[in-house]
């Protein structure tokens, strides 16, 4: 399959890239300062420029997302709309966009996180942002059949324990090989509006 794959370059997309090459796609990797396409998926004309550029896919896949983490007496409404922004919109818009640019069974696999269901201090933003997405999903996948759509929700990844541990007390981590394997499982397989738990 020929799939396209935002946020290629962070923790999670360097796996999901190396994870989807492995099994023989043709991976086509973009990210706002690095990849085979530059582009901000929080302009949407900038999707648009994309989707032009990339041609016609199979798949979409995105591991991309940024949100603001501080608590809520410190953050402003500005920083709730940076959040939706980041993580909701410009995901929205690679699948509003998307619809008539992949496959006629083709997929979407969008990132969301273990705050959907399990919040933190200082992680209202990112809670608001991955519930969105994941309503988003379950919404769009009654819209767009045949094609197809899901999330990927992980937790913290073991390995970046040292770095993020400590924002997710008592929480299993999990490795980025299974997180990567759930965009295998979203991508190859048949299931639509899954929200899928690695």
């Amino acid at each position: 399959m020929k799939i396209l794959l935002i946020g290629a370059a962070g923790t999670l997309g360097a796996a999901v890239h190396t994870t989807l090459a492995d099994r023989g796609h043709d991976v086509l990797t973009v990210g706002r300062s690095s990849g085979d396409l530059r582009y901000d998926i929080t302009d949407p004309a900038q999707v648009t420029e994309l989707y032009d550029r990339a041609g016609r896919v199979d798949a979409v896949a995105c591991a991309a997302g940024d949100v603001p983490w501080r608590a809520i007496t410190e953050l402003t409404a500005g920083d709730y709309l940076d959040a939706v922004r980041g993580k909701v919109l410009s995901q929205v818009e690679l699948v509003r966009q998307g619809v008539g640019r992949i496959a006629e069974r083709g997929s979407f696999t969008l990132i969301t996180g273990v705050l959907a269901r399990e919040p933190v201090p200082t992680g209202s933003a990112a809670s608001l942002a991955n519930g969105a997405v994941e309503a988003f999903v379950r919404a769009a996948a009654i819209e767009i059949a045949p094609q197809r759509v899901n999330a990927v929700s992980p937790t913290v990844f073991t390995e970046s324990l040292d770095d993020y541990g400590d924002f997710f007390p008592g929480m299993e981590p999990v490795d980025l090989a299974k997180a990567a394997r759930a965009y295998v499982r979203s991508v190859e397989g048949a299931q639509t509006g899954r929200v899928f738990v690695p």
